[in-house]
């Protein structure tokens, strides 16, 4: 694996994505307000910052900059460096909003330099399974939770193990030693699988547990889930995790993994969004939708959210920002839709713009009616 290190941390480095933010119809916000919020001091577009997941970077990338062309104005930079370093960017004030596939917990909250934080739902979508693993034709890999999690906790380290032989009858499997790939940043994305593999595995719960970032039995790391996607297509007998959407272009296959129901489901529009059915009433502090009952969910799912100071510094930057966070939230989800995600559910979509009209500016006006 060390031979691919360099390949995995180019493809995972930030990305720098510019992007507009003035208002869609659908804001809320007046004409004047939209054309005073476009403009900085000196009549200069304002900038916006962000950091942070990237598990949301394919659909920001596409949906930042659609928006830029509809409506230029505000510049935004976002860099796709991990749920846990966008936590402690915004923590710090390094950025107007920080991206997380776990919301703050509240000693996070507590820490953030700048007051309370409100935590608005941007996307859905589900992690895939892949593996590099040369199979009959039309043969797909299947596995459970609970197989899943003895291959990351180093139990099962051949792909032509009993265990994983009889969930696959009729497939020959290699006696190859099993290349596990997790992630070496601090990352949502992690937060997601682990959680998953707790509720399925009591040995994976007692042992390793949920986190962000965690104390791995086995195998390599890499950084972003552009470079666990990079290291899994490098590296012949592998397997990782992660958003679906970054299969795109390399083509790796997706383990079908056994759902609550026994039916076993593979990442898709239709079955994330059966999964998150099962839960419709999602919080920032009641928000795992992961192992969820119903026959067609796929179990390993989740939201992503934008992290947003509640009190705005600047009147003009904060106007800006909730602009363009309702946009992507309600107009925006389309391009959510067209790269591998899911678009939010109405009720979450109702969710985003009720936290997003919580924030202020300096003087206590709301900046979204």
């Amino acid at each position: 694996m060390s031979g691919h290190h360099s390949a995995i941390k180019a493809a995972a480095a930030a990305v720098i994505l510019l992007a507009a933010a003035c208002s869609s119809a659908s804001t809320g916000t007046s004409a004047t307000a939209v054309a005073a919020a476009s403009v900085g001091p000196g009549g200069h577009p304002s900038t916006l910052t962000g950091a942070g997941s990237t598990f949301d970077e394919p659909f920001f990338s596409v949906a930042f900059a659609t928006y830029q062309q509809q409506h230029p104005g505000v510049t935004i930079g976002y860099s796709a460096v991990g749920s846990s370093a966008g936590i402690a960017a915004i923590s710090a004030g390094q950025v107007n909003f920080g991206a997380s596939d776990v919301p703050m917990t509240a000693a996070e909250q507590a820490a953030a330099k700048d007051g309370p934080v409100t935590q608005v739902p941007v996307d859905l979508g589900g992690e895939g399974i892949a593996y590099n693993l040369s199979l009959p034709s039309g043969a797909r890999l299947h596995l459970t939770g609970q197989v899943l999690a003895r291959i990351y906790l180093g139990q099962i380290t051949r792909w032509n193990d009993p265990a994983i032989a009889a969930l696959n009858p009729g497939i020959t499997l290699p006696p190859a030693a099993i290349n596990v790939v997790h992630r070496s940043d601090g990352s949502g994305t992690t937060y997601i699988f682990s959680n998953y593999l707790s509720a399925v595995s009591p040995a994976w719960a007692a042992k390793v547990g949920t986190g962000k970032t965690l104390d791995w039995p086995a195998g390599e790391g890499a950084d972003g889930n552009g470079g666990v996607a990079v290291a899994v297509n490098r590296t012949p007998f592998s397997i990782g995790y992660m958003e679906e959407a970054y299969d795109q272009g390399l083509l790796l296959p997706f383990a079908a993994i056994r759902n609550q129901a026994g039916t076993y489901v593979t990442p898709s529009a239709q079955t994330v969004a059966d999964d998150a059915a099962e839960k419709p009433a999602i919080t920032p502090t009641d928000f795992s939708i992961v192992n969820e009952p119903g026959a067609d969910s796929y179990p390993i799912s989740g939201y992503s959210w934008a992290l947003v100071y509640t009190r705005q510094a600047s009147q003009v930057s904060g106007q800006a920002l909730v602009t363009m966070l309702d946009w992507l939230t309600h107009a925006g989800q389309a391009y959510a839709a067209a790269n591998g995600y899911v678009p939010l559910p109405a009720q979450l979509q109702q969710l985003a713009r009720t936290m997003l009209q919580q924030i202020t500016g300096p003087d206590g006006t709301h900046l979204l009616n």
